[in-house]
C-alpha cells in the first residue's frame, strides 16, 4: 500500500524536453525535477522552498527552507553548511568539525574532542580533553595551564614553570636558570649549569 501511494505521489504529470537536452518533469506531488545533459538533477519541492541539486560527480547541494545551504563533497566525504547569518560549518569523515564565524573566528573540534579556537586578533586557544589549556598570543608568547593548576609561560626571553606549591622556575634564553621556592629560597645557575647563588 505504501509503495502504491508513493508510486502515485511520484507519477509524472508533465514532461517537457528542451532543445538544449534538459528534461523537466512535473510530478503529481507537486515536485519538479530538471535533468541536465551532464547528468545533473535539480529537484524543487512542491512549495518551492527547498532545492536539491545532485551532480554527476556525486556531490549534492541542498538549499533549505531556512536558507541554509548544505553542500556534500562526495570525493572528500565532507559536508559544508553555510548559514544565513554567515556561520560556516565543515564536517569531515574523521568526525572533525570546523566552524568559521562571520567575525573571522574559527573553532576546530578534533575527533579526540580537543578544541582549537583561532581568533581574528591572532590569539589561539587549545582546550585538551584532560583539562589542559594552551594560549598562544599573536606575538608567539605561549601560556600552558595544566589541569593540576601548574602553569608554563614561554616567551622569546624565557620559559617559566609555576608550580602549585608556589615554586617558580625560570630558564632564560641564554641558558641561565632561576628557581624561587615557596619557602623564599632562591637558586640561580649560570648558562653552564654552575650554581652561582643559593640562599
Amino acid at each position: 500500500l505504501h509503495q502504491e501511494r508513493r508510486k502515485h505521489e511520484e507519477e509524472v504529470l508533465e514532461k517537457i524536453e528542451y532543445r538544449d537536452g534538459k528534461v523537466e518533469e512535473v510530478l503529481s506531488d507537486g515536485r519538479r525535477i530538471l535533468t541536465f545533459c551532464d547528468g545533473t538533477k535539480k529537484e524543487i519541492s512542491a512549495d518551492k522552498r527547498m532545492t536539491t541539486i545532485s551532480f554527476s560527480n556525486g556531490d549534492v547541494k541542498k538549499i533549505m527552507p531556512d536558507q541554509r545551504v548544505i553542500y556534500y563533497y562526495a570525493d572528500a566525504q565532507t559536508t559544508h553548511t553555510a548559514y544565513p547569518d554567515g556561520l560556516e560549518v565543515l564536517q569531515f569523515p574523521n568526525n572533525q568539525i570546523e566552524k568559521h564565524y562571520p567575525d573571522g573566528t574559527q573553532e576546530i573540534v578534533f575527533p579526540d574532542h580537543t578544541v582549537k579556537c583561532l581568533y581574528s586578533d591572532g590569539l589561539k586557544e587549545t582546550f585538551f580533553p584532560d583539562g589542559t589549556v594552551v594560549k598562544v598570543e599573536k606575538n608567539g608568547d605561549k601560556i600552558v595551564m595544566f589541569s593540576d593548576g601548574q602553569r608554563e609561560i614561554h616567551t622569546a626571553q624565557f620559559r617559566r614553570r609555576e608550580y602549585t606549591d608556589g615554586t617558580v622556575k625560570t630558564v632564560f634564553c641564554n641558558g641561565r636558570e632561576e628557581t624561587k621556592y615557596s619557602t623564599g629560597r632562591v637558586q640561580i645557575k649560570d648558562e653552564e649549569g654552575n650554581l652561582i647563588l643559593d640562599k
